[in-house]
């Protein structure tokens, strides 16, 4: 019980700081470079790929099998699809007003944040599961990864017309469904080894279309030159670094 609830901290501790501080930018900024935020979401993309690729996916195969792991991974993928095309009906449904359109762009970011870091938390839950080493490294790559989702929340709420303290409160708002996906990952990855890998597979799945879907696709609309590439591959051989030190 006191584990649960050490997880379950820990994920809502991760999902508030992470875009918390890219909130904060709302307080001494009245714009953000898009080179920089560029960057700043391919170098986390290539972190979380790292992470996927020789941590999360390795141990799941160790501990749930072939057939475990990939139903995980295609169950994560299929999760995150689902909850992108309800974000997408929804803004379709919603008329244009040109006034307030930075506002929705916000609003709209931090309800698909909300949702996406449903599953992370589920990540942080389920890695801790699996080892102490691996849900630390988790957990620290999610709230690098949620930095510049602050951020991209926060300025566009700000320039919409929410106050300072209301944009950067929504943001960190939006950082709560992780301790709630902390607690479940924690709570059905311990029912066997086997599930613990396929709580893995769908952690991966999930971070894998966050990674390619999103991250990726949304650094390219705010930046087509090199510097983005290269924060990329540095945040795939940092993460590289990190698994060979552990």
């Amino acid at each position: 019980m006191d584990n649960l609830l050490k997880v379950t901290l820990i994920g809502l501790i991760s999902g508030i700081t992470g875009t918390g501080i890219g909130g904060l930018t709302v307080f001494f900024v009245r714009g953000v470079n898009k080179r920089f935020l560029s960057f700043i979401l391919e170098f986390a993309a290539g972190l979380m790929t790292s992470i996927v690729c020789f941590e999360l996916i390795p141990e799941a195969f160790s501990l749930g099998g072939t057939v475990l792991t990939f139903a995980g991974v295609f169950a994560g993928v299929l999760t995150i699809m689902t909850v992108e095309e309800f974000l997408r009906r929804f803004r379709a449904s919603k008329p244009q007003d040109e006034k307030s359109d930075l506002l929705k762009t916000g609003m709209l970011m931090a309800i698909g944040i909300s949702l996406h870091n449903f599953p992370e938390g589920f990540a942080v839950g389920s890695g801790f599961g699996a080892s102490l080493s691996l849900g630390i490294m988790i957990t620290t790559v999610i709230i690098i990864h949620d930095i510049p989702e602050g951020i991209a929340m926060a300025v566009p709420m700000r320039a919409g017309g929410f106050s300072r303290s209301k944009a950067f409160f929504i943001t960190v708002l939006s950082g709560l469904p992780m301790g709630v996906g902390a607690l479940l990952g924690a709570v059905l990855g311990g029912i066997s080894r086997g599930f613990i890998g396929a709580c893995l597979g769908f952690a991966a799945g999930a971070m894998l279309y966050v990674v390619y879907g999103e991250l990726v696709t949304e650094s390219k609309k705010l930046y087509l030159g090199r510097l983005p590439s290269v924060g990329n591959v540095m945040g795939i051989i940092c993460g590289i670094i990190v698994t060979l030190l552990n």
